[in-house]
């Protein structure tokens, strides 16, 4: 079995502080003191995000306004690579009203006494989280998906390898010490809300969207005006049977999760005594149920409409409906909501309450974005010099490449820089295609490469896989409109959307409007209005994003008709791409019958 891409993280036990401070880094606190003096009359909220590569903390006003934040990376375990590991920095308890968290949805195993179980073929007790862009289980996933469970059609038709289930069947069958020995099976998010408050509560977020978790078991039976921790009902135990995991059900569901609650529903007591002071606060400070990180974006952005967007038109409650939300980081998570549930091959959900309590949610994504165009550019023979250029300019190694490629627009005497691609055309399923193919099995692709390494060679290079991407959230838009979806509005966050080039061909490529947050930080604003719901300061999550979201710029499509003929022309060379490798795959295949 091949282990190329199977990533762990650093351990995480009951034991684990969860924010001790460094010596060497301002805390949160020290960082909210250069904006302001502190005020006990203040409210702030604190969010806490745990990514692919490092944990952030955020403190936002009551008006979602950001007032500090902080960044430490995290230890990541790969086979060929170690990050050293960190953790945030302290916050001002007078004024933290409450504390949401937000992560990857990352895997964590721990045993009965709270200790880090090894997930790793190492058996290293530190290596305890099964990343969620690990790819190890693919196999589990296609013998998962070949049993056709009712609960697939809720996973777009079938489960991923980045989900739990197949995770789960791949450490029973090849590390069979480890499963006997894990007590709590956990998405990482829920585990740092657990660590936080000794609330063993999961998340609707988490569980839905990564566990087959039936969430609308629920929906005659609860609303979020009358929030409360609930039953665990939706778990399908003939599901866990079939596919070999029947173990995970005895106990009443003891390691799955005995009870979930909307996001932001207040756990236990708060903050405990032990992490109270880890971290700072007050002890009893609320904390609110958990986000998936990307999810957290859909909490921190959905709302940031302008005036000039608003749509009289459309019945209140529908007019969220017509949104997409693009979570731009290592990878992107598009996600839309509605009312009613659709079914959308290859397109994760439909998801109820697992974002926006009491709405269905739609999820697609693509698996590599920020990390392929990162793997793109700086395994280009040119990419030293061009970084140490960058360096000398005191910009990032993007914004050179924006300037050079404007550079040759200019030069070549084109009239639009998208044209500078017209030989060059990628497929960047480089990580398989998550949506709407849902084909984990999917290669990235580079069709028009010659023997030049020049910088200029990189630049177009780039922009050809940044397009790229955008045309497989076009493919991704296009498909959810056509099962159903009214789809006419992007909202964009994350790393990615601070790329003005990246931001500008989306929307040219997509043919739709893009409006980005006011605050850059919108994946901790949705965790800590988590926070905001849990203490009781707005009557759910909903209200809560419409009080705290707010918009800032709107990029909108050119409108240049030889904009949208070119990229038309493109995206139809971008769809034959894998329809050749489908061809390509079945001539080899054949050949070695």
């Amino acid at each position: 079995m091949s282990r190329a891409r199977t990533w762990s993280s650093s351990s995480l036990s009951d034991t684990t502080p969860l924010l001790p401070l460094l010596a060497d880094r301002p805390s949160i606190a020290a960082l909210e003191m250069t904006a302001a003096v502190p005020s006990s009359s203040r409210t702030v909220y604190l969010g806490v995000d745990v990514g692919t590569g490092s944990a952030r903390a955020g403190l936002f006003d009551d008006h979602g306004r950001l007032l500090g934040s902080a960044s430490s990376p995290i230890q990541i375990w790969k086979e060929r690579a170690v990050k050293s590991a960190c953790s945030l920095g302290n916050v001002i308890a007078e004024e933290v009203v409450g504390i949401g968290f937000a992560a990857t949805c990352s895997l964590v195993a721990v045993d009965s006494d709270g200790s880090p179980v090894s997930v790793s073929w190492s058996g290293d007790a530190r290596r305890n989280v099964i990343v969620w862009m690990d790819h190890r289980a693919v196999n589990q996933a296609e013998r998962i998906n070949s049993r056709n469970s009712p609960v697939l059609q809720y996973c777009g038709g079938s489960v991923s390898p980045e989900m739990q289930a197949p995770k789960l069947l791949w450490v029973k069958e090849n590390l069979q010490e480890s499963w006997s020995m894990v007590l709590r099976w956990m998405d990482l998010s829920d585990w740092l809300a657990y660590r936080a408050t000794g609330d063993d509560t999961r998340s609707l977020c988490t569980t839905v969207c990564k566990w087959t978790y039936l969430g609308h078991a629920h929906m005659e039976l609860a609303s979020e005006k009358e929030s409360h921790i609930m039953e665990a009902c939706g778990w399908d135990d003939d599901f866990w049977e079939e596919i070999g995991l029947g173990d995970l059900v005895e106990g009443n569901h003891a390691k799955l999760g005995r009870s979930v609650a909307f996001p932001g529903h207040p756990l236990g007591s708060g903050l405990t005594h032990a992490a109270a002071k880890e971290l700072g606060l007050l002890v009893g400070t609320p904390v609110g149920t958990s986000l998936i990180d990307a999810h957290a974006g859909g909490v921190g952005v959905m709302e940031s409409m302008p005036m000039s967007e608003s749509k009289a038109d459309v019945p209140a409650e529908e007019v969220i409906s017509r949104r997409m939300v693009l979570v731009c980081g290592t990878s992107t998570c598009h996600m839309a909501v509605s009312r009613n549930k659709l079914f959308i091959p290859g397109v994760w959900g439909p998801f109820w309450s697992a974002m926006v309590p009491e709405y269905w949610l739609t999820e697609g994504g693509q698996s590599a974005t920020g990390a392929l165009l990162d793997y793109m550019v700086e395994n280009h023979v040119a990419a030293p010099l061009l970084a140490n250029r960058a360096a000398s300019q005191s910009i990032s190694l993007y914004e050179l490449l924006n300037k050079i490629l404007v550079s040759m627009m200019h030069e070549s005497n084109i009239s639009f820089l998208s044209a500078l691609t017209k030989d060059i055309h990628v497929l960047p399923d480089f990580h398989g295609n998550r949506s709407p193919i849902a084909d984990p099995n999917s290669k990235g692709m580079v069709c028009g490469l010659t023997l030049d390494a020049s910088e200029k060679q990189l630049a177009l290079l780039y922009l050809a896989t940044l397009q790229g991407i955008a045309y497989g959230t076009r493919h991704i838009v296009e498909h959810c409109n056509s099962r159903g979806h009214k789809i006419d509005t992007l909202l964009a966050c994350g790393g990615l959307a601070k790329n003005p080039l990246y931001i500008q061909e989306h929307a040219d490529i997509v043919g739709l409007p893009i409006i980005l947050p006011r605050e850059n930080e919108p994946v901790l604003l949705g965790a800590a209005i988590l926070g905001a719901v849990a203490a009781k300061k707005h009557s759910g999550l909903h209200d809560a994003m419409r009080a705290l979201n707010a918009a800032g710029q709107v990029i909108r499509p050119s409108k240049d008709a030889r904009v949208k003929k070119y990229h038309d022309a493109k995206y139809q060379v971008f769809r034959s791409l894998y329809e050749q490798q489908l061809s390509y795959r079945s001539i080899m295949t054949q050949a070695l019958q």
